[in-house]
């Protein structure tokens, strides 16, 4: 059976003009040192703008036009979620390390002084949370493969080091690490080859996950060094190829109105006329994203090619912490024939302070919008943690014996045989990550983390 695949519009047979999808077809960003330039901005008063320079010395920041013009709706600032999403808010730091760098500053001191201060607050914000570093990184005939995670048997996730940026940077990303300068704080590889003779090797991937940064910042050309091995007999093992990607999102030119847009949506249609199953890991934090003309003709062209669109966004405090939000990004995901993949819990990094919800109230908003939603809504997973262990989901809250307590599961772990096995927590309403929950029903430890403990052994001296 040959598989057809529709060919897709080239860009001046698009239905609408792009004038009429978007006035801005030419990428343009700012970055810390323009945030004076952005009009937008020079409306804050003098006090936003400080704070704004300060937090952006320690945190990335970075924005673009379609962002500026089109997501954020300028007359709801501060509250405005794209704006939250975007630009740095003084809290996002601790009142003493804040404070440091605003009188650095203003005191005018020494580069080296302030990137000295900089970097110590930096590194003490958990740079690389859930063993990153330490236990996911693999060997190929017995050399560290920088750039590459392997932490669940069937998926790989390889960080190409043209992706290791962003259109646009999202204040509560959990991998702002890779966008700050220090080099041994980033994941990257420009070697294609060492990632498929690694996977040669490794018979039992059967997913790649292309991630970063985003690769969807790399021209069609130099992703397509990485994409086109896949076409070969010798990767028929690697069935699905995951790219995650904020592009749909801070800028579906790439995807329409870009001069290699064509060429990127024609080497995905090859992929799947050879029988990979191609997703785009679509980054929408809130429906104000997918409601532009061209976000939804981006969607339209990337299903045309038959890859799928599955949704994901952690569940983050001033941005999407409502569920009324989640219930009309999901409805209208369904919408617009995408799927809604996960929820994830605001990782232990990074700004973190600012954005976590505790663990019964994310729970509760997940139940609050999926109940809320038609069974084809309800193909999201969450609230999950992706954590040391594994990937951790909040399953409710419940009565056992007389004793009130947080239903745990495993979606993913480095175990597989954790996976789907219910544990219990003790009911905290403060807790926002695994680590500061304690076993329910008196018992010394979650049944998973003495043998977690010899995994993490072993992994360190694996890697010493």
């Amino acid at each position: 059976m040959t598989l057809t695949v529709p060919k897709v519009n080239p860009v001046e047979n698009v239905q609408r003009s792009s004038s009429q999808l978007t006035q801005f077809t030419e990428f343009r960003h700012y970055t810390p040192r323009d945030l004076d330039k952005i009009p937008q901005v020079k409306r804050l008063n003098r006090e936003q703008r400080f704070a704004m320079k300060v937090v952006s010395q320690v945190l990335p920041f970075k924005v673009n036009e379609y962002v500026l013009h089109e997501l954020i709706n300028w007359d709801n600032i501060p509250e405005d979620p794209i704006f939250q999403l975007t630009f740095p808010q003084k809290e996002m730091l601790l009142d003493k390390d804040f404070n440091t760098i605003a009188d650095l500053l203003r005191s005018q001191a020494p580069k080296d002084q302030l990137k000295k201060k900089i970097d110590e607050i930096r590194y003490s914000l958990n740079p690389h949370p859930a063993g990153q570093m330490q236990m996911n990184v693999p060997k190929v005939n017995g050399v560290p493969l920088p750039g590459v995670q392997h932490k669940y048997k069937e998926t790989a996730l390889f960080f190409p080091t043209s992706g290791q940026t962003c259109h646009a940077y999202c204040t509560f990303c959990f991998r702002w690490a890779q966008f700050v300068g220090i080099n041994e704080l980033k994941f990257a590889s420009k070697e294609a080859s060492q990632l498929m003779e690694y996977l040669r090797q490794h018979k039992e991937v059967s997913d790649i996950l292309f991630t970063g940064g985003d690769p969807m910042v790399m021209k069609t050309r130099v992703f397509n060094r990485y994409l086109e091995p896949f076409l070969g007999k010798d990767l028929n093992h690697v069935q699905t190829i995951r790219i995650g990607t904020k592009a749909v999102s801070y800028w579906p030119q790439r995807f329409v109105t870009d001069q290699d847009a064509d060429d990127f949506l024609w080497i995905i249609e090859k992929l799947i006329k050879k029988g990979k199953h191609v997703a785009i890991m679509g980054h929408y934090n809130h429906w104000v994203e997918f409601e532009t003309p061209i976000a939804r003709e981006a969607i339209r062209r990337i299903r045309e090619t038959g890859a799928q669109i599955r949704t994901q966004s952690p569940l983050i405090r001033h941005i999407n912490d409502d569920a009324d939000v989640w219930e009309t990004m999901w409805r209208n995901q369904v919408r617009y024939g995408l799927i809604p993949y996960y929820m994830f819990v605001e990782r232990d990094t990074g700004a973190r302070r600012y954005f976590e919800v505790p663990l019964v109230q994310a729970w509760e908003i997940f139940r609050n919008a999926w109940k809320n939603v038609s069974g084809l809504g309800r193909t999201v997973r969450g609230p999950s943690m992706s954590a040391t262990p594994g990937k951790v989901e909040v399953q409710g809250v419940t009565e056992i014996k007389g004793e009130k307590v947080i239903v745990l599961r495993f979606i993913q772990g480095r175990n597989p045989d954790w996976v789907e096995r219910p544990f219990f927590a003790k009911y905290d309403t403060k807790a926002s990550w695994l680590d500061q929950l304690e076993p329910a029903f008196g018992e010394k430890e979650f049944f998973f983390e003495s043998e977690l403990k010899e995994i993490q052994s072993r992994a360190m001296a694996k890697a010493g």
